[in-house]
């Protein structure tokens, strides 16, 4: 079985690269294997693991509960945190570059989240998250603190269709005076969602400007829906 660390460097990160340059999101399909999914969401209920958990209704960020994991990561999870940001972080710099932004990443991740802790964001961020049916979540955007990394990653850890229904993953793009842009996508069990978390350019007449963007996920209808979220820079809380 190929590696996790060579399946991401075999991957065409050209291609990847256009597409979140003119889409702001990306899927790359069977990422994952199938026994990965099921073990990440078997370790779901191994409460070592992680460092807080959040019932969406009590915050009113929708229905359904995720769990933050704790440092250390596992492997599977440290693995596509440290070997994917390298090739997303010159997107990002990119994107800092046209619209003006005077910030650029470094092309190591450790290095990021040395920037983080420098700024007291010093816990984990990776999420797995668990929604039954009439489970939603409503659309945000991932901060956690002043320092963050504007693109993220989401796993699919069962099939849409087979092991649940409703529960897509919405994008929505905000253009500046215009109405919003809704998007609907709905990866695959151990498909790999690349997308921006809090904002893109766009090319306009005479220069690039800022469209915002954020996240949900709309209604399941039946079972129950497994998802891992990894953010690249770490919290304050």
């Amino acid at each position: 079985m190929t590696t996790l660390i060579q399946k991401i460097k075999d991957i065409d990160w050209a291609e990847i690269t256009e597409n979140m340059h003119q889409n702001g999101y990306t899927v790359i399909p069977g990422f994952l294997e199938d026994e990965e999914c099921e073990r990440l969401k078997t370790d779901y209920e191994k409460a070592g693991l992680y460092r807080k958990r959040v019932i969406m209704e009590r915050h009113r960020f929708g229905l359904g509960e995720y769990k933050y994991y704790d440092y250390p990561l596992p492997d599977i999870i440290q693995n596509i945190r440290t070997h994917i940001y390298p090739h997303q972080a010159p997107i990002a710099n990119t994107w800092f570059k046209a619209l003006q932004i005077d910030k650029q990443f470094s092309l190591s991740h450790n290095l990021l989240l040395d920037e983080c802790h420098t700024n007291e964001q010093k816990k984990a961020t990776p999420l797995i998250l668990k929604y039954a049916k009439g489970g939603f979540k409503t659309l945000h955007q991932d901060l956690y603190g002043d320092i963050y990394f504007p693109i993220q990653t989401v796993l699919m850890l069962n099939q849409p269709g087979k092991d649940f229904t409703g529960g897509e993953f919405v994008l929505t793009q905000q253009i500046p005076r215009a109405q919003s842009k809704a998007i609907v996508l709905n990866p695959n069990k151990g498909d790999l969602l690349i997308f921006t978390t809090n904002f893109k350019p766009e090319k306009g007449a005479k220069d690039y400007y800022r469209v915002n963007m954020k996240h949900g996920v709309s209604e399941v209808k039946s079972g129950n829906r497994y998802t891992l979220g990894i953010i690249f820079h770490d919290a304050l809380t």
